[in-house]
């Protein structure tokens, strides 16, 4: 038996944002080389090196995450970040993004959603959540793309803290290959349903269903699956 976040006996609704969260901040997830994650980590704030004029991918999913940078793994992602950040912040760049791929009962003709990408500083994917094995579930991860002016907010102004969890990361893995499924459950990070006003995801969510694609989902093995998060892809956010 495969292992993922904890559940309740309620269904996990489709699209919902899932995060580690206080009160005031929300934790996402982001991998970088050590050039930019140790002193990140170091000083909990981004290094000079980290361009403020590029977009930047953040996770709250700490599996969909290990599924991107294959276990801390990939090149240039061998350092895995756990930023803290304003949850006010957060709720800016959600109320201000556009979906990523074109859903005509949301943005109407494609011209206008492109339109509305060029212009909105962060962008919304929903990809299929992981196992603790990888693979692909039912419900979906938030991926956060930030540019503009919201990725020099979340740099200079919403970074409350950053952690290196990348000890984490192997640690888990680690347990995984064993077959210790139900020890490196118990190590993920909680991630409970995230409280969202009325209305704040209807432009991100409504008539979602109707992707044209169902990207990083397939029956394709575990190896397979972190290949393919490996591979670079027009469909896949850059990580930075």
């Amino acid at each position: 038996m495969d292992h993922d976040h904890p559940t309740d006996s309620e269904p996990e609704p489709r699209f919902r944002i899932r995060a580690a969260h206080t009160e005031d901040t929300v934790t996402v997830y982001q991998a970088y080389g050590p050039e930019i994650g140790a002193p990140a980590a170091r000083t909990g704030r981004f290094p000079e090196v980290w361009k403020r004029d590029r977009m930047t991918w953040i996770k709250p999913s700490f599996l969909w995450m290990m599924y991107r940078c294959g276990w801390a793994t990939k090149p240039g992602q061998e350092t895995v970040l756990a930023v803290d950040i304003r949850r006010d912040g957060f709720e800016w760049a959600l109320r201000h993004a556009c979906l990523s791929h074109h859903v005509p009962a949301l943005h109407g003709d494609r011209a206008g959603w492109q339109r509305r990408l060029r212009e909105a500083p962060a962008r919304v994917q929903w990809d299929p959540e992981r196992s603790l094995r990888l693979g692909p579930l039912p419900h979906r991860s938030l991926q956060l793309g930030l540019a503009g002016e919201a990725s020099r907010r979340y740099a200079d102004e919403w970074t409350v803290a950053i952690r290196d969890v990348t000890p984490l990361a192997h640690r888990v893995h680690e347990l995984v290959r064993a077959g210790e499924m139900e020890a490196a459950a118990r190590l993920l990070p909680q991630e409970p349903p995230y409280p969202v006003a009325d209305g704040l995801l209807d432009h991100l969510t409504t008539g979602a269903t109707d992707f044209a694609a169902d990207r990083y989902s397939g029956s394709m093995s575990p190896k397979s699956q972190v290949s393919m998060a490996n591979s670079p892809s027009s469909a896949a956010p850059v990580e930075r």
